[in-house]
Parts: structure tokens; sequence; C-alpha cells
């Protein structure tokens, strides 16, 4: 009795034939198949969390507005509030609601006449000949990287990584 081995155990109706020549092609086809289905299911997922991210970033966007508006409301309600007391203290100190009033239309008016004059001044600077020589060279720049961008991408060369 002698003892066969695997291969001689499958004998010609089994797994050990060698396949048909056109198997290699089929074999071929359905690892590119596999890929296919594997990179569609790859980009599936990407795509679902590139649409997850930008509905948070809508989302962030909304409620970014929403707390600068309750920033604002807030920053008004406290000054508001603060030229309050500060009437409130005037009028203690002048005895007198009338002078309290004037005293912060004469404050706000101040406050306000700085202000305009700051903004002139930060206006003046900007048109000084060395300003001017630097603002228009940030435009120049700033266009000529523009226009670079915008060559790159109609020639396709900003897809590259």
């Amino acid at each position: 009795m002698q003892h066969e081995g695997p291969e001689q155990a499958a004998g010609p109706a089994g797994g050990g034939e060698t396949p048909p020549p056109n198997a290699g092609s089929s074999n071929l086809l359905d690892e590119i198949g596999r890929v296919g289905r594997a990179l569609r299911q790859l980009f599936g997922a990407q795509l679902a969390l590139l649409a997850a991210e930008l509905g948070l970033a809508r989302s962030a966007v909304s409620w970014m507005l929403l707390a600068g508006l309750a920033a604002t409301v807030a920053g008004v309600g406290l000054g508001l509030t603060l030229l309050g007391l500060i009437g409130v203290a005037l009028a203690q100190w002048f005895g007198s609601w009338l002078w309290a009033l004037a005293t912060l239309a004469v404050l706000q008016l101040a406050f306000l006449l700085g202000a305009v004059w700051l903004f002139r001044r930060c206006m003046h600077w900007m048109s000084l000949p060395a300003s001017r020589g630097q603002w228009r060279a940030i435009v120049r720049d700033t266009v000529h990287r523009a226009d670079a961008k915008a060559q790159e991408h109609s020639t396709g060369e900003g897809d590259r990584p």
C-alpha cells in the first residue's frame, strides 16, 4: 500500500490541474472589478466625510454669526449700562439730571470727534508718497499672484499636490 501525496490524490479531476489559458484574463478582470469596487467604496466614504465636514462648516458659520450678533448686543447693552451708571453718578455729583445728561453728551461728542480725527489722520498717513508707493506695490504684487494662480489653474498645474 503506497501513501499518496496531496498532488497525487487530487488526480486529473481534482484541484491540481492547470487553469485554461483564458482563465488568467478572467482573474485579471475580477481583480480589476474588485479594485474598482474598493475605490468606489473608498471615495464614497471620502465623499460622505466631505459632505459631513461641509455641513459642519455651514453650521459653524451660522453659529459664528449668531455668536457675533450676541456679542454685539451684549456690548451695546454693556455700553448703555455704563453710560447710565455714569449718568447717575454725574447726577448725584451735579445734583441735576440736566447737567449730567449735558456732560454725557459733551463726553460722547468729544469721543466721536476724536474717532473722526484719528480716522482722518490714518487716511492722511496712507496718502503720503511713501505710503502710496507701498500700497501700489502691495496691490501690484497681489494682482500678480492672482494672475499667476489663475494661469496655473488654467494649465492644470494647480491640481498637483
